[in-house]
C-alpha cells in the first residue's frame, strides 16, 4: 500500500518524538536497516552514515553534545519529506551553533532509507562538531 503524504510527516514526526527523548530505540524503529544519511560538512561527525547503526551512533553523540531540534514545518509527497527546524546545542562554554537545518527524507514503506540534512550556516555547525568531537593524536589514529 502506498504510503500518502500525511503517513510520510507521521514518520518523521515519530522521529523528532523520539530524538526530542533520547530514545534510540524509537528512532530505530522508524529507520529502514540499510538507511543512508547525510551529513554535511567538514568535521569529525561528517560524511554518509550506512546502516541503522551508524545513524544511531551519530544520534547518541549529539545527544552527547547538548543538540537539540525545534520542528518549524514540514511538506510531503508520497515519497518525501522535508521538514525545516531550528537546531541548536545546549552546552556552555562550547562553540555553539543555533541555526535553520532543511532535511531531506526519502520514505519507503513507512521507514525512513535516506536523509540528507542541509544547514542554513555550515560555518557555525563545522565549528561546533570541531569544539564537541576532536580527533586523536596521529600516533593514536594510524596506530592498529
Amino acid at each position: 500500500m502506498a504510503q500518502t503524504p500525511e503517513d510520510n510527516i507521521k514518520v518523521v514526526q515519530n522521529f523528532f518524538a523520539a530524538y526530542a527523548a533520547n530514545d534510540l530505540g524509537a528512532i530505530a524503529a522508524v529507520m529502514a536497516e540499510d538507511v543512508r544519511w547525510h551529513i554535511p560538512g567538514r568535521h569529525p561527525l561528517s560524511g554518509t552514515l550506512k546502516g541503522r547503526d551508524e545513524v544511531l551512533a551519530f544520534f547518541g553523540q549529539l545527544a552527547v553534545s547538548g543538540f537539540k531540534a525545534e520542528p518549524i514545518y514540514f511538506g510531503a509527497d508520497d515519497a518525501y519529506v522535508v521538514d525545516v527546524h531550528k537546531g541548536y546545542s545546549t552546552v556552555e562554554g562550547a562553540s555553539n551553533v543555533n541555526t535553520t537545518w532543511a532535511l531531506i527524507y526519502r520514505i519507503e514503506d513507512g521507514k525512513i532509507v535516506e536523509a540528507t540534512n542541509l544547514s542554513a550556516d555550515q560555518d557555525a555547525a563545522n565549528a561546533f562538531f570541531w569544539s564537541q568531537y576532536r580527533l586523536a593524536p596521529v600516533p593514536q589514529r594510524l596506530s592498529d
